[in-house]
């Protein structure tokens, strides 16, 4: 699934795909946020995402998709 991290002051957003539930990504912001601790997560490519809590603006959870397989569009 794809997670956007909005930071106050910086232009551009923060994108990673992500192997995590979105409840796991959701608790994991709203525990950074409240206590201004550092959000940490990881892509599904194994690379470790640290943002400071105090400085995020937003942070979009998009839907987990199933793979397509094939060349067809749908």
């Amino acid at each position: 699934m794809e997670v956007k991290i909005g930071i106050r002051d910086v232009a551009r957003e923060v994108v990673l795909e992500s192997t995590q539930s979105p409840e796991t990504v959701a608790a994991a912001v709203e525990k950074a946020v409240s206590s201004g601790d550092l959000l940490r997560l990881v892509d599904e490519k194994g690379r470790l995402i640290v943002v400071p809590g105090s400085l995020i603006g937003f942070v979009e959870i998009g839907a987990e998709e199933a793979r397509r397989v094939g060349f067809g569009t749908l």
